[in-house]
């Protein structure tokens, strides 16, 4: 039986990480363009996180403006509400 490798690397302290990444092309520097990416990675150091953002640098024309991260701290169940539903009767 395998196992699931983003449940694997949650065991090895992988959270889901969230990085927002606004960035302009050096065209169009008053332009501000937004990015959302998703990965498991390890907080506080964020090792995926760097690689990627290290791959963009290089590879890719647009400049970096700025990043705001967020991740899960805990393995948990997910949680789930039900909305109240109005009657118009």
């Amino acid at each position: 039986m395998r196992s699931d490798p983003d449940f694997t690397a949650q065991l090895k302290g992988a959270r889901l990480t969230t990085a927002e990444i606004l960035y302009h092309m050096p065209d169009y520097p008053g332009l501000l363009q937004s990015f959302v990416w998703q990965t498991q990675d390890i907080a506080p150091d964020f090792p995926r996180l760097h690689r990627f953002l290290d791959h963009w640098r290089r590879e890719i024309e647009a400049v970096i403006h700025s990043v705001r991260v967020a991740h899960a701290g805990l393995v948990k169940p997910a949680e789930w509400r039900g909305a109240q539903l109005y009657s118009l009767n």
